[in-house]
């Protein structure tokens, strides 16, 4: 991928396609086209020098047309519908949003001169093996979400094989920060209680609160999906990017709570409160960063606190808007 690229990101009014397609044109890469079907991004997201349109690419005629008029040499796609909690409650909805759509994508892209994509994947097609997770691992999804995203792996794979096309495959960790879609209940914990602060609810804690993960702000993932397309060697590569450390849900409820209360003075109706754990929730889940740093010089640089710490700044300021 070089600047004079046709580039494609899916989920381009969303988080972190937002801020993907923000850094590709401050970086001077000149054709960037970008999609989404809205349904969790907004419009305020959209770089005003992309090329944007509104599409579901469930619509499997409108988007092989879309494709065959722009014929995208790069794709990020990062479009999907992360609701991970909720897709065993969905199941034919979350298939269809996210494996369907992506072969819908990806077939006419191939048609169409495919280069290159980078496909955004998840750390639940690790599921419940024991943290923390390398590449080396076998996908082993608890849910249907995951198994959507594994089966978006292994199709990309084969096609690859087939049709001669690169790829690489991201598996981001927990991403968070400001741009984040706030009202969404169903993906990224850290969102979810700070948005029950700002509407003066408290937030719930399912099961006991021991349950680990780890969390990557923003800033620490949109360079390294960029480099994921830019170098040679990340070409045919699985890739978890996202910090080593790990935290308690009960560890960052506390930091949330500290930085969206820096006095200390919570509420006491503010304060979290436990209800029974999830159906097939992973409780750990964490992953190894060494690919990443050897192929990407991946490290991160915003830890919790201080990252937690400005996506109440922006979320804070958004509600005086």
């Amino acid at each position: 991928m070089d600047k004079n690229s046709r580039i494609l990101v899916t989920g381009a009014a969303g988080f972190m396609g937002s801020h993907l397609v923000d850094s590709l044109i401050e970086q001077g890469y000149k054709d960037v086209h970008s999609l989404d079907d809205l349904s969790g991004g907004y419009m305020s997201n959209v770089h005003s020098k992309s090329i944007f349109i509104k599409l579901d690419l469930r619509d499997k005629q409108a988007t092989a047309k879309y494709i065959e008029k722009i014929r995208p040499q790069v794709i990020f796609h990062l479009a999907a519908d992360a609701t991970e909690g909720r897709s065993q409650f969905t199941p034919i909805s979350c298939t269809e949003r996210n494996y369907l759509a992506f072969l819908y994508l990806l077939v006419p892209a191939i048609k169409n001169g495919l280069e290159k994509i980078i496909v955004t994947s998840s750390m639940s097609v690790y599921g419940s093996q024991t943290p923390p997770f390398d590449e080396t691992m076998p996908t082993a999804p608890e849910d249907i979400y995951g198994v959507s995203k594994a089966a978006m792996e292994k199709a990309t794979k084969i096609l690859s094989k087939v049709h001669k096309f690169k790829y690489v495959i991201i598996r981001p960790h927990n991403v968070y920060g400001p741009g984040q879609n706030l009202s969404d209940p169903y993906r990224n914990v850290v969102g979810i209680f700070i948005n029950c602060l700002l509407n003066n609810k408290n937030f719930y804690i399912y099961g006991d609160g021991t349950q680990k993960r780890a969390f990557s702000y923003i800033d620490d993932f949109t360079p390294y999906i960029i480099k994921s397309a830019i170098l040679k060697e990340a070409e045919g590569e699985i890739i978890n990017i996202g910090p080593t450390e790990e935290y308690t849900i009960n560890e960052l409820a506390d930091v949330v709570l500290k930085e969206f209360y820096p006095d200390g003075k919570i509420p006491d109706n503010l304060k979290p409160k436990y209800v029974s754990i999830r159906p097939l929730e992973v409780i750990n889940a964490w992953c190894t960063a060494d690919k990443a740093k050897k192929i990407l010089g991946y490290h991160s640089t915003i830890g919790l606190a201080e990252g937690i710490r400005k996506m109440v700044v922006w979320a804070k300021e958004m509600c005086e808007l």
